[in-house]
C-alpha cells in the first residue's frame, strides 16, 4: 500500500529570533560606544577680540594670574591692573586661604570685590577650573576671565 502524504499548510508566523539577535548586536555595538562620544575633540579656538565687562565703580577688582608653572599671583586695587604684583602663592591651597581672606576682610568692612582670574595660554584647562572651584570654597560667587586682545 501506498503511503498518503498529508499537505503541510504552510506557516504564516514570522521568525522574529534573528532580529532579535541583530537588535542585541546592536545594543552592545552602541553600550560600548557611547562612553568614547563625550571624549571630546581637540581644537584650535579662533582669536576673537571680545568686550570688556562692565565695572561696578563703587567695588574693588582682585586680579588673580595663572603663571605656566602653576604659581599664583594677584593684586587688589579699583581695576584690573595685570602688570604689578601685590601677593604670590605657590600652591592653589595658600591661594584659596589668601583669597578667602581678602573676601572675609571685604566683607567685614561692606565693600564689594569683583574676581577676575588671568591665565597662562600654557596652562592646562584643569588648572584653571581648579583655581575657579577654589575660588568658589573662598566665597567668590562671579568670576570673569581675562583675555589678551589678537
Amino acid at each position: 500500500m501506498a503511503r498518503v502524504r498529508k499537505k503541510r499548510k504552510p506557516v504564516a508566523e514570522m521568525n522574529v529570533v534573528p532580529y532579535i539577535d541583530v537588535m542585541l548586536v546592536l545594543l552592545v555595538i552602541f553600550m560600548v560606544t557611547a562612553p568614547m562620544l563625550n571624549q571630546g575633540v581637540k581644537v584650535d579656538l579662533p582669536t576673537v577680540a571680545s568686550e570688556a565687562l562692565p565695572q561696578d565703580t563703587n567695588s574693588e577688582v582682585l586680579t588673580i594670574s595663572i603663571k605656566a608653572d602653576k604659581t599664583y599671583f594677584w593684586n587688589k586695587g579699583s581695576e584690573v591692573d595685570t602688570d604689578t604684583v601685590q601677593a604670590k602663592a605657590l600652591t592653589l591651597d595658600k591661594m584659596i586661604a589668601a583669597v578667602s581672606g581678602v573676601m572675609n576682610e571685604s566683607r567685614s568692612q561692606g565693600k564689594r570685590i569683583q574676581v577676575f582670574v588671568r591665565g597662562d595660554k600654557n596652562v592646562d584647562y584643569g588648572s584653571i577650573m581648579a583655581a575657579m572651584s577654589g575660588l568658589q570654597q573662598a566665597g567668590v560667587s562671579n568670576v570673569g576671565l581675562i583675555t589678551e586682545a589678537p
